[in-house]
């Protein structure tokens, strides 16, 4: 029953961070996690789109899932990135996630394949038969080209273990029932709240998770604090993330890298836009301090 499993509202969708030779870096990983859990976080998506997942290995991935379950700061959840356009390959990835201790499992819309109706059914029951944990749907049509539209939604909703979805097509932001709601945009986290949704898989709470924090215990100030974080939703999505909100940590003073080839640093424009935006919300000063 939605609710139930404790996920948390604040999910940071954590990046992975990388050094120089752009190998993963644990402890710069471990460190980010009590960051995030001590500035508004509930927990962590680990090994998601933010976390630059398409270019991990799978001994890298499910290492970052055992690093994160093991080390991770007290209270915390950990949902696990799983999802694939290989059933077989997703249902593998969600057996060894559930073994290593993932609180709950976020598996993405088969990508690219394009199946139709009937083979996403089939591809959920598959991996609801790999775990005992929550599955959290992720409906993201702008990266995998299908949508699921709410009445698909309802209908995943009665496969056992299908609990969640993380809603990031903004136009069909709305309950579903048997589903619990997750933003899977910044900018309907508010939205999301006020319909009675759980909260938000986020990104700018790497950098503002102590205002989104305040959006799900201070309900009265909700509408307030979105304004003014317009603009933080925004340069997040100057370039494909999670391209500004590692230019934006990196400045903020924490390490976490380059990213891996297709995805390229931010250019000095972009980097001017996500740098503007700290500024004017105190945060480069803060960092400094």
């Amino acid at each position: 029953m939605p609710g139930m499993a404790g996920l948390g509202a604040i999910l940071t969708a954590i990046v992975t961070p990388f050094d120089d030779d752009l190998n993963v870096d644990e402890q710069a990983f471990v460190d980010l996690m009590a960051h995030l859990r001590a500035h508004g976080s509930d927990g962590f998506v680990v090994c998601g789109t933010t976390g630059e997942a398409p270019t991990l290995s799978d001994e890298e991935h499910l290492r970052l899932i055992e690093l994160a379950c093991r080390e991770r700061p007290d209270g915390a959840t950990v949902v696990a990135g799983t999802g694939s356009n290989d059933t077989r390959h997703a249902v593998e990835m969600t057996e060894r996630a559930t073994e290593l201790g993932a609180d709950a499992i976020l598996s993405v819309t088969p990508y690219y394949n394009k199946p139709n109706r009937r083979g996403i059914r089939r591809h959920y029951e598959e991996i609801a038969r790999a775990t005992d944990k929550p599955i959290i749907l992720y409906n993201i049509p702008s990266r995998v080209v299908l949508n699921l539209p709410p009445e698909q939604l309802a209908e995943l909703a009665q496969i056992e273990h299908v609990d969640y979805v993380k809603q990031a097509n903004n136009e069909d932001l709305q309950l579903i029932d048997g589903l619990g709601l997750y933003a899977g945009n910044d900018e309907i986290l508010a939205r999301t709240l006020d319909l009675g949704g759980e909260g938000g898989i986020c990104v700018a709470s790497h950098l503002v998770g102590d205002e989104m924090r305040r959006m799900v215990d201070e309900p009265g100030h909700r509408a307030e604090i979105d304004d003014r974080l317009q603009d933080v939703w925004k340069v997040l999505g100057v370039t494909t993330n999670p391209i500004p909100v590692k230019a934006a940590l990196n400045l903020l003073g924490r390490r976490v890298g380059g990213l891996r080839l297709p995805l390229v640093e931010a250019d000095d424009m972009e980097l001017a836009q996500v740098r503007a935006v700290l500024e004017r919300h105190g945060l480069l000063q803060a960092a400094a301090s």
